[in-house]
């Protein structure tokens, strides 16, 4: 099965699907109404929009069906949704705020998605690995979720590490930088990060796709991570639904 095609102008196609336009989208999964599980808005209301494909291949990826063609089959795991289609699915859901995942949402024109949003007065969060700069920078999210990712996740640093991306964000004023954590010497790494870009507010996330590992890994990192100062964030949606797919 040959992977996702990644295009220029950011958008992307499966073997077998069309390409991907201005007001379409390609999808992995629509869902809600849920919570956000991450993050400063933990516990909030919210509808997921899923997008497929991404630019990084983490190890230990708890979306993988998004990416690994080796693994998943895009005919099966991908679809592209028009926008409309979209948006009247969110408008079901009865919710003030979408989050929109992947996969790598910026590897597609979020701009589209966002107008629409805002006229709905939906709050609008973006999950991002850091790695890319909006291809729309008139209508951006309420909040990007900037998830650099750390060596332990298998990418090469090149590859997982874009100053110019991450130092975008930051200046954007509307980032938040959640590192995924497996255990305390990975502090390390991110304060060299930390201070390389300064960047700020931080958030430490466990890594782990299960309720015992969440908890386990969150009491092993909550004082060292309050002694430097930054902020904990557990993983909600593991605690009640481990790692129920559409929750």
């Amino acid at each position: 099965m040959k992977p996702l095609r990644h295009f220029p102008t950011g958008m992307v196609a499966a073997e077998g699907l069309p390409e991907a336009k201005s007001a379409t989208y390609v999808v992995s999964e629509v869902f809600g109404p849920t919570v956000q599980g991450e993050g400063p808005s933990l516990g909030r209301r919210c509808g997921f929009v899923r997008l497929g494909a991404c630019n990084l291949h983490c190890t230990w990826c708890d979306t993988p069906y998004t990416w690994d063609w080796q693994r998943y089959n895009p005919r099966q795991e991908l679809r592209q949704l028009p926008l409309e289609a979209l948006v009247e699915h969110l408008k079901s859901m009865g919710v003030n705020m979408v989050v929109v995942s992947g996969g790598e949402p910026l590897l597609q024109d979020l701009g589209p998605l966002i107008v629409a949003c805002r006229r709905h007065g939906w709050r609008v969060e973006v999950e991002t690995n850091g790695t890319l700069i909006p291809q729309d920078k008139d209508n951006l999210p309420d909040q990007f979720n900037v998830s650099p990712k750390l060596s332990h996740a298998g990418d090469l640093a090149h590859r997982r590490i874009v100053p110019e991306a991450l130092q975008w964000l930051n200046a954007s004023q509307r980032a938040i930088f959640k590192f995924v954590v497996q255990e305390v010497s990975h502090l390390e790494e991110v304060q060299a990060l930390v201070a390389a870009h300064g960047l700020a507010p931080v958030y430490i996330m466990p890594e782990g796709i299960t309720a015992e590992a969440v908890c386990r890994i969150s009491t092993m990192l909550a004082e060292e991570v309050i002694r430097r100062g930054w902020n904990l964030t557990t993983r909600l949606h593991v605690l009640l639904w481990g790692a129920e797919r559409g929750k």
